[in-house]
């Protein structure tokens, strides 16, 4: 009797641990990716140039958080480019305006990391 008891007791133990652990919340936002490159920022240009596939892009910051963080570095010249890794979802850049030169442009939605270190994998 005390064996079933045990048995018992244990199960609904593991039960209640196993439906308490809580799952991890999705980090990005949905129709949003995570991007990895280099972002130049300066008066005339907001660029992107993807790390995996080598194409540039232009960037707005729907953040508020990647110019500021840029202007935070402390470059003394514009247009140096950083390493980013960013949440954001890329759109066709509108006609008549100087994004236009890019066929393409990322708009970022959140800055995951910002840092002037920038590896070999993305020169």
């Amino acid at each position: 009797m005390r064996s079933k008891l045990w048995f018992y007791i244990t199960a609904i133990a593991v039960v209640g641990i196993w439906g308490c652990e809580s799952k991890p919340k999705a980090t990005t936002q949905p129709g949003t990716i995570i991007y990895k490159g280099l972002y130049s920022f300066g008066p005339e240009e907001k660029s992107f140039k993807d790390c995996s596939q080598a194409r540039m892009f232009w960037a707005t910051d729907s953040s508020a958080q990647l110019e500021l963080q840029y202007s935070q570095l402390g470059f003394e010249r514009p247009y140096v480019p950083v390493y980013i890794e960013v949440e954001g979802k890329k759109i066709k850049s509108a006609a008549g305006d100087i994004a236009a030169a890019f066929d393409s442009t990322l708009v970022v939605t959140k800055v995951l990391k910002i840092t002037k270190e920038i590896p070999q994998s993305c020169n």
